[in-house]
């Protein structure tokens, strides 16, 4: 059978590996991005350069119809799906009584709501199949709370119960459902952190180190192989010891 894995907010970041990796291992990936096409379109170069299979395609997965749409393109071109990668995710620093509503309510509708949509899209053709993973990307901050990231650490808890609510409820139909929690990783999402906060978080990690993308996605090639079919409604804590 055919490897078809869509990967969310996959043109940077943790999902750019992620992408990368899968494609390595043999998978046909489906890219979504939203506003970052250069970057999409140089992750899907680089594959095709290596002779693996790709494809992008721009959706805001908050939204259901252009949800679907991405979904629609991914059946046509591949007929089916068996794994879907929850990636994409922003974040927003500040105070809670600083934040505007709009600002809770799109952090909100990108972090959880598309992990609703995109994954009730891919069950339609996993539960038919009686087969197929879903892999969710929480964090850290979902589990132990972030000061100054209410609506992230919010987004990412509600992802963590999703997570294992929906592995109770598609398990009889033989589909995995699992989350990885990422602890600090250094990505875009860093560029804000002066070398101090850097130097700070690495002394509050235990082996005195921050993580990789690669870290994130050597959890996912696991979670999407064969050696994790026992393995559902787990979060798996990818953080160098900072939460124990």
């Amino acid at each position: 059978m055919e490897k078809i894995a869509l990967v969310t907010g996959g043109s940077r970041g943790i999902g750019r590996q992620i992408c990368i990796d899968l494609a390595e291992e043999g998978y046909k990936v489906i890219i979504n991005y939203n506003k970052s096409e250069e970057s999409a379109k140089e992750v899907e170069k680089t594959l095709k350069k290596r002779g693996l299979e790709c494809e992008i395609f721009k959706a805001d997965i908050s939204k259901e119809k252009e949800v679907k749409k991405m979904f629609d393109f991914c059946l046509e071109k591949y007929k089916t799906i068996n794994l879907l990668v929850n990636n994409a995710g922003i974040s927003f620093e500040g105070l809670i009584t600083d934040m505007a509503e709009e600002d809770w309510d799109k952090i909100v509708n990108v972090n959880l709501k598309s992990v609703f949509l995109c994954s009730k899209e891919a069950l339609k053709t996993m539960i038919s199949a009686h087969k197929g993973k879903i892999i969710n990307i929480s964090s850290m901050w979902g589990v132990t709370g972030g000061s100054c990231e209410v609506a992230y650490s919010a987004t990412k808890a509600g992802i963590i119960g999703f997570t294992k609510a929906l592995a109770k409820e598609v398990g009889p139909s033989g589909i995995n459902v699992n989350a990885i929690a990422p602890g600090v990783i250094m990505t875009d999402m860093m560029n804000d952190f002066t070398e101090e906060d850097i130097r700070v978080l690495k002394e509050e990690t235990p082996i005195m180190q921050l993580g990789s993308p690669q870290d994130i996605s050597n959890a996912v090639l696991f979670l999407a192989s064969e050696k994790s079919n026992f393995i559902t409604g787990q979060i798996i804590g990818v953080n160098g010891g900072f939460v124990i």
